[in-house]
């Protein structure tokens, strides 16, 4: 067994030296950060504002034909976006100046598509320039999202749309103050409006925006702004839309490849362990379904469990969280998402409100060259520039925490020291339970930080172990925290037939209502899975009964039952299994169509009886690897399935990235009968699934 080097921890007894500072410092291994990659990981948290024309026509993607006039907020103020920016202990907002449909927050000289020709402020606003403004005031940073896809602009697809694409870089990047990250979506060239050319437009997009002159471009004017998503970027996209990072998260990414078109997005949630350069990840999500506002989603704003797993999942595993607050039609955040972000800060800030390894005996296995300013003290000391650090050539040591008394504990937070590189491969974490020592962790990477939720344990003593790494290894702060119990909301269902299960986890309660009051351990408490096929709103919460703590409330919408449903007629595929798109359950599906019978392909739904309805649903495919997902589409009504009335058509935006329930909405009208009919796949595929559809009454 390794002699253990013994370094007691008093508080004040530290040298505010910063560690690299001394002679025999470790050095820089692999690829490093810059100050500035440090600065905006250091952030951590900060939020997203999808705020255009899609807000009041409804769409996620803009086509390019909307006319600025529609933008027209009633009660914009986007100072009461800072305060709950702020209050939610973010860093910074990052704007949406202009999305793909290509109308412009700002007055941009280049163009008629912006703000200067809508009802706002009569067209004298600059939205950006307020916003900039109310950062200032709020200590935030600000961001600017601007598309490099334009389905408007005449000339998109060709030499002259990169000229102006980066005269408007050049405007937001002069005319606003610092601007801390640049951000590039990845969605490009397809179809669109442009200039009045309703057609699709193809481009190369490795060589089409010339990235590397775009970058340049950037930091002669703003040497300050960090540069996310597509080209040789700072740092990277998570590789989906649901605010997670991969349990291994490496900050380094096989950059060259990616540019050449060799990496697929998904190996992002994870980076490169081989990676030539410092890319960092960043996991975006919004706080509802969508990115940009819809009414009918008031009630569908993430559930506290969700945010929660959420914080864990991004920030917790080596990422930053890109929190998007889609503003309303008034200009406001709206009151639901405000509610929501209170409640994830309160969690958050309950969870870590009291450290318990400062200032206690801690010990390790190998100290570099027996040096104390090296020693394990440092990892408690909180200061976030002295680190334990070990000799080069030790890749496996232990680090060890002696506690008081026995004492509860359910988080441990790790950070590496990243200025000289990010080393750990592997580490566990034990806790000496009852006179033993029990595993609790077996984990891979660190970062910048890591964040596990453990079971909470009683231990005299706590162990972490680094069990690989790619040199000696440099830690800079562990913490442990014991966060109060968290009571899962419990999971609402009802199939077809209208009956009703509510699923919690084992030995918890659950009550509900049905009337949309808020429940508590004074509702009905629930036994049994119940029959109920009307319209109904059904709210419940799980209760541990024996701690006395309620979850978060959940919530789930219901028209009248599909009891009554049957599929009329399919144009391919098993008409006996189509049943399962109206069975009530995401979780099923049913396919139709391949390369004999092509696109479009249409199904046929007879609801039983005349509703009034104001729009439509389609849940995509939800287990799989291969989703199958339909891109466009058209839905008919008709009262006697002779006579065909065409209610919506259009696209499924973004779907690829964001396969989750699609709501859209039309005119209220009375209907027996819905003709779905798939126009178009992702990825131009011949055979496309459904999950589930219905509609809204």
């Amino acid at each position: 067994m390794k002699k253990i080097f013994l370094s007691l921890c008093l508080l004040g007894a530290i040298s505010n030296a910063s560690s690299q500072e001394f002679a025999n410092a470790p050095k820089p291994f692999g690829p490093v950060p810059t100050q500035k990659q440090i600065d905006w990981q250091e952030m951590e948290f900060y939020a997203f504002v999808h705020f255009s024309l899609n807000t009041f026509t409804n769409k996620e993607w803009g086509f390019g034909d909307e006319s600025p006039e529609l933008f027209n907020p009633t009660q914009l103020d986007v100072r009461q976006w800072a305060r709950i920016v702020k209050e939610a202990g973010m860093k910074g907002i990052i704007l949406v100046a202009k999305h793909h449909d290509g109308f412009c927050l700002w007055p941009s000289a280049y163009t008629e598509r912006s703000v200067k020709n809508s009802p706002w402020e009569n067209g004298k606003g600059d939205l950006v320039k307020e916003l900039a403004a109310a950062c200032k005031e709020y200590d935030l940073k600000l961001g600017l999202y601007l598309s490099p896809w334009d389905r408007n602009h005449p000339q998109y697809g060709k030499p002259e749309y990169i000229t102006y694409f980066r005269n408007q870089l050049k405007e937001l990047l002069t005319n606003y103050g610092d601007v801390f990250e640049m951000w590039f979506d990845g969605a490009n060239g397809g179809d669109g409006y442009y200039g009045g050319a309703n057609e699709t437009r193809k481009i190369n997009t490795l060589t089409y925006y010339n990235w590397d002159e775009t970058y340049k471009l950037i930091y002669s004017i703003a040497p300050k702004t960090l540069v996310w998503g597509v080209g040789p970027s700072e740092a990277r996209w998570i590789g989906n839309e649901e605010g997670r990072a991969g349990k291994t998260n490496w900050s380094l990414l096989r950059q060259k490849d990616e540019l050449a078109g060799k990496v697929h997005y998904t190996e992002f949630m994870s980076g490169h362990e081989d990676g030539e350069k410092w890319v960092p990840g960043e996991a975006d999500v919004s706080i509802r379904p969508g990115w940009f506002y819809h009414s009918v989603e008031d009630d569908k704003v993430r559930s506290l469990d969700e945010m929660v797993d959420i914080y864990y999942e991004s920030i917790g595993r080596n990422a930053t969280l890109l929190l998007n607050l889609p503003v309303d039609r008034r200009g406001l955040v709206h009151e639901n998402d405000e509610a929501r972000l209170k409640e994830l800060v309160a969690t958050i800030k309950a969870d870590f409100k009291k450290e318990l390894l400062a200032g206690i005996q801690v010990q390790a296995s190998n100290i570099r060259a027996n040096d104390s300013n090296f020693g394990p003290q440092n990892v408690i000391d909180g200061d976030k520039n002295t680190y334990w650090a070990t000799d080069d050539k030790v890749k496996q040591a232990t680090v060890e925490f002696t506690f008081k008394k026995p004492t509860e504990m359910n988080r441990v937070l790790l950070q590496e020291y990243i200025k000289l590189g990010q080393r750990v491969k592997a580490f566990s974490i034990e806790a000496k339970v009852d006179g033993q020592w029990k595993t609790i962790a077996n984990e891979t990477t660190i970062g910048y930080k890591r964040i596990l939720r453990l079971d909470r344990v009683t231990a005299t003593a706590l162990r972490v172990n680094i069990l690989d790494a790619k040199a000696g290894f440099v830690i800079s702060t562990i913490e442990a925290y014991n966060a109060p119990t968290f009571v899962k909301e419990p999971n609402i269902g009802r199939d077809k037939n209208g009956l009703v299960t509510i699923i919690s986890e084992e030995g918890n309660a659950v009550y509900y209502t049905l009337d949309g009051k808020t429940p508590s351990e004074k509702s009905t408490l629930y036994k049994a899975p119940f029959k109920y096929n009307k319209a109904v709103e059904i709210k419940a919460i799980a209760r541990n009964t024996k701690e006395k703590i309620n979850s978060g409330v959940k919530a789930a919408k219901y028209g009248v039952s599909k009891e009554k449903w049957k599929i009329v007629s399919v144009s391919s595929g098993d008409d006996k299994s189509a049943e399962r798109i109206i069975d009530g359950d995401a979780n099923t599906d049913w396919a139709f169509g391949n390369d004999e019978n092509k696109l479009p392909q249409t199904v046929v739904i007879d609801m039983g009886e005349l509703v009034s309805i104001k729009g439509f649903t389609y849940t995509p495919q939800q287990v799989g690897n291969n989703l199958n997902l339909i891109s466009n589409y058209e839905l008919y009504t008709s009262v006697d399935n002779f006579y065909w009335d065409k209610q919506s058509e259009g696209e499924f935006s973004n779907i690829k990235h964001n396969p989750i329930e699609q709501i859209k909405s039309f005119s209220a009208v009375k209907a027996r009968f819905l003709k779905f009919v798939a126009t178009g796949a992702v990825g131009k595929a011949q055979t496309v699934s459904i999950a589930e559809i219905g509609v809204v009454e």
